[in-house]
Parts: structure tokens; C-alpha cells; sequence
């Protein structure tokens, strides 16, 4: 037996191989389209990912968050749904069949409701369900979706505005206690002390108390950040100061005053980093991660420092107690673990709040980056399951057996020369970017079937090959072998259409002694030279 001979029985068994696989790729291409596996998959991998273990990816709290970040406008933006009546009626058709495998499961209900997410309507309904989900999510676009619907960004700028006004209110309150003192201790002496007594205390009241309020009413407006907000306080504080010293009539406790003044305004705002650092108002990461935990320590410290019900401090921290209550009923508490481990990390490498919460951010991005490549290897060998079954259908619907057709183009040559030259005619006219060129090469090997007849199908001429005279007792073995053979090509149909033109193009070139050896230097130049 010659190598030429056996060259032309494996590319004629490839090309067979070939064209099958094209035709399994587009049924499994069309099945995906249909149940619209892979969003299907992306939305299981984010729930099992927000739960942190598959057995409780089913939980209701699981779903709604889920949900929840599916019906963000972030995400809705990456998932286009088609309008208009006769665009969207074959995909209600479509919509109906990829929701049948879900409603036969045994979670079928609670599935069905939150396989896409909802669009919010005041309350859940179902004319609102989603049909359809992207099949592919930026980690970027995730990690902002997920803090921004945990409301991280908001927990930073209402706690910075809590401890912000408790700071201004702090200070105020000791100035105010070391002019009340003055006023108490002098309040028998003679008209001008008393006097400029009264009048200090009500420009400290109306002056000093309304710029202060300014100042934080602009710092929530984002109009100023934290450092410049406290720096203008300083600088209305030095005025007042000044105001004081110019007007106060000379006196020892008066004077003491003064110096008691000038010692709380250098103690605070002299070195302002420090202050922002020792107040706390500027929160790190990790504390803000920690108040989601509701109970847990820096929780109840955060509680403690606002008791006064009557400021305004106390009432910007009552809006966060009621959002830190509703994520607590909400939050699965994984989420609350692994958010807590990833902003420890984020901590150590940040300098501020805001470079925390950007870490943040990546590292949430580099978890579900690794999640996803988890997820896209469960996907890659559930495809390869499905591809096996679709290739065992295809081998026994075609009667696609391995070892008849090499016994058939091993004795048949106008067959095997058939498909050996049309094979090279497909392997030329297709050597580049094959991958991206499934559904030309898909026709050139339908154009193929019209004109050459494959060793395979329940004719009756391979029927009568395979198992010899039907008319007479047909031997168990005979049918063993035909199973062998339908679950070899099975098996190699799975393989896929690429893996066998890759293949073919290899045995192609063997057969015809290699490719063409590229020009040397000096007969390109002198071919250069004669297109002139």
C-alpha cells in the first residue's frame, strides 16, 4: 500500500469529516442562538459568583441583586432588544423556546422570573420581564454596575458629610463654650466690656455659623473637595479671630480668650491633613466596606458618633442607616465577605479614599475577570458535550460510519479521486483566515454534495456495502461494527469544522510535496524589474 494511496483515503475522510462538522456547527450555532446559551450562562456565572458557591446561587437575595445590576443602565446599554412588531415576532418565537427548558426545571418558576432580570415599574410584573441579556459584560462596566448598586460611591460622600458636619458643629460648640464662659464671667462689668460681649457672640452666631454652613452646603454640592473645605473654615475662623482682636477692650480675661481662640484654631486647622486624618473625614475603603455589615464593630462606632437628633449630621445619617438597612435585608452575605477581603487589599494600596475606591474597582475587575475564564472553560466543555451528542445524531441520522467509508474509498477509486480533487480545490481556494470564513467555505462544500456522491446515507447501496445481503440473515457483528464506525465519526464530527480544514490543508500540501518555496532575493528583484 502506497503513501499516495493512503494520503488520498485520509483526505477524503477528513473532507467527509469537514463537511459533517460545518453542518453540526451551524445546527449547534442555531441551538445556541435559540436558547440563548451563552447570556443564559453569563447570568448563572454572575449569580454563582455574587453567591460564592453554586448551592446558593438560587437564593431569592441572590436573584434580586443580580437582577438589580442587570436592569442598571450600564448594563442595559451593552443589551440591545429589537423593536418594532415584525422585527420582534420571530424573536417571541425565540424568546418562547429558550424559555421552555427553564419552566420544565425544578426551579422553573423562580427561574423564569429572573432569568434576564425585570425592568422596574414601581413593583415587579410580569409584562416586564426581559427576554433577552448581553452575552458579554465589561469587567469594567460590572465593577461599576456593582458598586454603584451596593451605592459604595454614596456611602463615601454621605459618611464624609456626616463626620463633616459633626466636625464643623464640634468646633463651633468650643468657641461657642469659650465666649459663653467669657460672657458668664464678665457679666457685672461695665457697659463697653458688655457690650462688645454681646456683639462678638452674635457676629460668632450669624457670621462665623452661616459661613461654616455655606462652606458645607458648597462641599456637598461638589463645588469644593474635603481639603479646601476645611481650609476655607480656617479662613473664617481667622477672621472672626481678627474681628475679635480689633474690637475687644482690653482686659485679662478677655485676653486670655484671645489666646485661648487662637490656640483651637492652630490646633485644628494648622496642619489640615492632619486634622482630616485624625477626625476621620475622609473615610478609607475598608471602613466603608465594613458599615454594609450591619452590627459588625466599625458599624456600631459609626452609630455612636452621631446622638445628637436635633443636626443636621444626625439627619444625613438617618438616610444611611435606612440605605445600610436595606442592603443588609438585601446583601447575600458573601457579598459582604468577599467585598471586605477585597477592600482590605484595596486598602493596603491606597493612599485616599478616592485611589481606594479605584482599587477597589480593579480588584473587582480582576475577580470577575477570573470568574469569567472559569466560567468560559465550563462553558467550552459544556459546548463540547453538546457537540459530541449533536455529532453522534448527525453519524447515525447520516449513517456517517467511519469504517465503511475508508473500506469504500479504499476500493472505490472514481469516488476517491472525486473527492481528493475537490478537496484541494476547496484547501486552495480557502488557505487564509478559514476561521473567519466558515459560511463561504460552508457553500463551496455544498456545491461540492451536488456533484460528488459521499460513501454515507441510508441508500441502499451502503446499506447493502455495510451489511451485506439484507434478504439473508444479517450477522449481530455487522450491526456492532456499524455503531463502532457511527460512534468514531461521531466522535470526530465533534471536533469541529476548523480542526479538520487545518487538518486537510496539512495532508494536502504532503500530497502535493509541500508549498511553493518562496523566490530568493535576487529573482523577486529581477521579476520587479521585468513588470517594468
Amino acid at each position: 500500500m502506497s503513501l499516495p494511496f493512503i494520503l488520498d483515503v485520509t483526505i477524503g475522510l477528513a473532507f467527509i469529516y469537514l463537511i459533517l462538522s460545518l453542518l453540526a456547527s451551524e445546527i449547534q450555532e442555531l441551538i445556541t442562538t435559540i436558547l440563548q446559551w451563552r447570556a443564559v450562562h453569563l447570568k448563572k456565572s454572575i449569580e454563582i459568583l455574587i453567591a460564592g458557591d453554586v448551592s446558593k446561587s438560587d437564593d431569592n437575595n441572590v436573584l434580586q441583586l443580580v437582577n438589580d445590576l442587570y436592569n442598571h443602565p450600564l448594563i442595559q446599554s451593552v443589551n440591545q432588544e429589537a423593536k418594532g412588531f415584525l422585527t420582534t415576532l420571530p424573536r417571541k418565537f425565540i424568546w418562547l423556546l429558550s424559555y421552555i427548558p427553564v419552566m420544565l426545571s425544578l426551579t422553573g418558576e423562580k427561574r423564569k422570573k429572573s432569568i434576564f432580570g425585570y425592568v422596574k415599574n414601581g413593583q415587579e410584573t410580569t409584562n416586564k420581564l426581559k427576554h433577552s441579556a448581553p452575552s458579554y459584560i465589561p469587567a469594567e462596566t460590572f465593577a461599576t454596575t456593582l458598586m454603584d448598586t451596593l451605592g459604595l460611591p454614596t456611602l463615601v460622600d454621605k459618611l464624609t458629610e456626616s463626620r463633616l458636619i459633626n466636625f464643623a458643629d464640634e468646633q463651633l460648640h468650643e468657641i461657642q463654650n469659650v465666649l459663653l464662659r467669657l460672657q458668664e464671667r464678665l457679666d457685672n462689668s461695665d457697659d463697653h466690656i458688655c457690650q462688645f460681649l454681646t456683639h462678638t457672640l452674635t457676629e460668632f452666631n450669624q457670621i462665623v455659623e452661616g459661613d461654616f454652613r455655606a462652606i458645607i452646603a458648597n462641599f456637598q454640592k461638589d463645588k469644593a473637595d474635603l481639603y479646601t473645605t476645611i481650609n476655607r473654615m480656617a479662613k473664617s475662623l481667622d477672621r472672626y479671630i481678627s474681628s475679635f482682636e480689633a474690637e475687644m477692650p482690653e482686659h485679662e480675661l478677655i485676653n486670655k480668650s484671645l489666646q485661648r481662640l487662637k490656640f483651637l484654631r492652630q490646633d485644628t486647622f494648622d496642619d489640615i491633613e492632619q486634622t482630616i486624618c485624625l477626625k476621620a473625614l475622609r473615610p478609607n475603603i475598608n471602613e466603608i466596606v465594613q458599615l454594609i455589615n450591619v452590627g459588625s464593630e466599625v458599624q456600631q462606632e459609626f452609630v455612636n458618633e452621631f446622638k445628637n437628633k436635633d443636626s443636621e449630621a444626625y439627619q444625613i445619617f438617618q438616610d444611611l442607616i435606612q440605605r445600610l438597612e436595606y442592603l443588609r435585608q438585601k446583601l447575600p452575605p458573601s457579598v459582604v465577605g468577599n467585598m471586605a477581603i477585597l477592600a482590605r487589599r484595596a486598602q493596603m494600596k491606597a493612599k485616599s479614599t478616592e485611589e481606594g475606591i479605584n482599587i477597589l474597582r480593579r480588584e473587582i475587575e480582576q475577580t470577575f475577570n477570573n470568574s469569567m475564564e472559569r466560567a468560559s472553560g465550563v462553558y467550552k466543555r459544556n459546548a463540547k458535550g453538546v457537540a459530541l451528542l449533536i455529532g453522534f445524531a448527525i453519524a447515525i441520522i447520516a449513517n456517517a460510519d467511519t469504517l465503511h467509508i475508508v473500506n469504500r474509498l479504499s476500493k472505490d477509486t472514481a469516488i476517491r479521486t472525486a473527492i481528493v480533487n475537490n478537496a484541494g480545490e476547496i484547501v486552495q481556494t480557502n488557505s487564509t483566515d478559514t476561521k473567519e470564513n466558515l459560511r463561504r467555505l460552508r457553500d463551496e462544500t455544498d456545491q461540492v454534495l451536488t456533484t460528488t456522491a459521499l460513501p454515507i446515507g441510508w441508500n441502499d447501496t451502503n446499506l447493502d456495502q455495510q451489511l451485506g445481503n439484507r434478504k439473508k440473515f444479517i450477522p449481530f457483528t455487522k450491526y456492532l461494527t456499524m455503531a463502532a464506525g457511527w460512534f468514531i465519526s461521531g466522535i470526530a464530527i465533534s471536533m469541529g469544522a476548523p480542526f479538520w480544514f487545518d487538518l486537510l490543508s496539512k495532508i494536502v500540501n504532503v500530497r502535493n510535496s509541500g508549498k511553493k518555496p518562496a523566490a530568493s532575493t535576487h529573482e523577486q528583484e529581477t521579476e520587479g524589474r521585468s513588470t517594468y
